[in-house]
């Protein structure tokens, strides 16, 4: 290079030059990167402040609620979606919500918190259980129709609980045979989601239908099986 075959005055003042011309380019991209590295330490450590802040809340809303205070569990579950509505715990706040409305016996009020985790929340499977209740409390309410529509989501893991829930719906709907059949892949899908099946058992007896072969093999008792296997 040209640089190569300067003197040593000449290099100084090749240096100072570019020092003129592209100095005030390279201390502004120092500072940016400065601000930048500083401007995301400080996002994070907000960020991490304001989800103790939420876990925080989240411990006293469970505590109130285990010591039966349901208005205080109600103030903080409202302070915690007012404050941190992008939080998860929010999402928890507004099944909380949704619980002691229908526990107060404001079962329609509890229809909107429920909505909002099953169609916004981040959560897979707070999804889920969002749409589970609001099926069951659609159910209470004499609409099996729309619980069917809610439940018409893919279940992945929980579909056991979906089939009973599909099941209770057509009950309500006073159609005997598809609820069995509802009720019979949900103890197929139970065996490996759950390890007590008696109380769909139970819903399969409570029918009075008669059980197809397949259909026995499945609400068969331990001892049944037992004694099936015994030479």
């Amino acid at each position: 290079m040209a640089e190569e075959y300067l003197t040593d005055d000449e290099q100084l003042e090749h240096v100072k030059r570019l020092g003129a011309e592209y100095g005030p380019w390279m201390l502004g991209a120092v500072v940016v990167g400065v601000a930048f590295t500083v401007g995301l330490r400080y996002y994070e450590h907000h960020r991490n402040e304001i989800a103790l802040q939420a876990a925080a809340q989240f411990g006293d809303m469970a505590s109130a609620l285990q010591h039966d205070d349901r208005a205080r569990t109600r103030h903080i579950a409202e302070g915690l979606i007012s404050t941190y509505p992008a939080s998860p715990y929010a999402d928890q706040a507004r099944l909380m919500l949704a619980r002691l409305d229908v526990d107060e016996g404001q079962a329609a009020k509890a229809i909107a918190p429920l909505t909002q985790v099953m169609d916004e929340s981040k959560d897979t499977e707070l999804r889920h259980i969002a749409r589970l209740r609001l099926a069951r409390l659609l159910v209470d309410q004499g609409k099996p129709d729309d619980a069917l529509k809610t439940l018409a989501d893919e279940p992945g893991a929980f579909a056991a609980r979906y089939h009973e829930a599909r099941g209770d719906a057509f009950v309500a709907k006073k159609d005997l045979k598809q609820a069995q059949s509802e009720y019979k892949a949900a103890l197929e899908k139970d065996q490996a989601a759950r390890a007590d099946s008696t109380l769909l058992t139970l819903k399969l007896a409570d029918l009075g239908l008669p059980a197809s072969p397949a259909g026995s093999a499945a609400v068969a008792s331990p001892a049944e099986t037992s004694n099936k296997a015994k030479p």
